[in-house]
């Protein structure tokens, strides 16, 4: 029997999308269709969970089942319908507000207990909707109407965040960049377990062109680097340049200077367990080295809401309850009269 073969139409609702124009959601809301198309999973098996900010309206726009839930809950909430309705895929939408200040916590123990989740974090570096507050992303120093005088924090890094929870896969791509944008989304939809993919988005009124100096065609090929797993990692708009180690770093070289051949470009392997590689091409930042691009990292490892059902078959074959009732009454208890 053959299977069905959906189109991005498939996934389109045919609401008027109400973002600014201009804005980077519009791209990522287009590459997310086309994305789910070429996976296809059928729309009524698809879920997208979002929680509050400009990012958190796109499940208005698809044609699954869609929640909008409240500010920093939706991992909460997306991981609840994973572990109740696991034959259900589930995308779960946040900006860097949402999702990395107060849906942080959410954040970081979704991806320790990798559940399978696809975790879209759209990084515009503001708070978009509440008008231009300074976000966990923006830059010391950044200037906005909550800190009108620069900030005196340091920012997340969200990279450096599923790394320190231990996560097992991690891409990210720019909003004008919708060829690798559907790549590493496509991956994520089929990696099992929590999957983050960070989206530099652009925010046209309140942070217009923070991106640019990655994203601008003039000089991305020259700012970033495409990983493949597999292949060398060269960037340039020749090709000729690459990453080579340096003791235990990395650095950028061109090739046929300085004795560098292409032997001594670094092959990227996304699917190492050890992260200590991994770490260190998602903190490039496309200032001294080059930022990465692509599927970072993508490692299989126990699945959460797997493992729960797989442990309760386990105690039901071996202790016989047939209901919760028992399995309550069955440990120590006592009642109260």
């Amino acid at each position: 029997m053959e299977c069905t073969k959906y189109t991005a139409g498939d996934y389109k609702n045919g609401q008027s999308v109400r973002w600014c124009a201009g804005c980077g959601d519009h791209a990522i809301l287009n590459v997310l269709h086309k994305a789910m198309a070429e996976v296809g999973v059928p729309p009524h098996m698809t879920a997208v969970i979002s929680g509050i900010g400009c990012s958190s309206r796109l499940p208005y726009y698809m044609n699954t089942y869609g929640f909008h839930t409240i500010h920093g809950r939706a991992a909460a909430v997306a991981i609840g319908f994973k572990v109740a309705n696991p034959a259900m895929t589930v995308w779960q939408v946040s900006g860097d507000g949402d999702g990395l200040a107060i849906g942080g916590n959410h954040f970081i123990h979704a991806v320790r207990r990798n559940i399978d989740i696809n975790l879209l974090l759209f990084n515009n570096k503001i708070y978009g909707l509440t008008k231009g507050q300074y976000s966990p992303t923006s830059a010391r120093g950044f200037v906005s109407k909550s800190s009108p005088y620069g900030t005196t924090e340091d920012p997340f890094i969200p990279a450096e965040l599923v790394f320190g929870a231990r996560g097992n896969f991690f891409a990210r791509s720019i909003d004008v960049d919708l060829p690798t944008a559907q790549e590493v989304m496509v991956a994520a939809a089929r990696h099992k377990g929590t999957s983050v993919v960070e989206m530099l988005q652009n925010c046209v009124i309140f942070n217009n062109g923070i991106h640019n100096y990655i994203s601008d065609r003039e000089f991305r090929e020259e700012r970033t680097i495409h990983l493949r797993h597999g292949e060398k990692m060269l960037f340039g708009k020749e090709h000729n340049k690459g990453l080579v180690r340096d003791g235990f770093l990395l650095k950028a070289v061109e090739i046929g200077k300085d004795g560098y051949t292409i032997d001594d470009v670094v092959v990227h392997d996304a699917h190492t367990q050890s992260n200590f590689l991994h770490q260190q091409l998602a903190m490039m930042d496309g200032y001294s080295l080059p930022l990465a691009v692509g599927v970072i990292r993508d490692v299989e490892s126990p699945v959460y809401n797997e493992e729960v059902d797989h442990q309760i078959e386990e105690v039901r074959a071996k202790k016989g309850f047939s209901s919760l009732r028992e399995m309550v009454l069955a440990g120590e208890h006592w009642e109260v009269k």
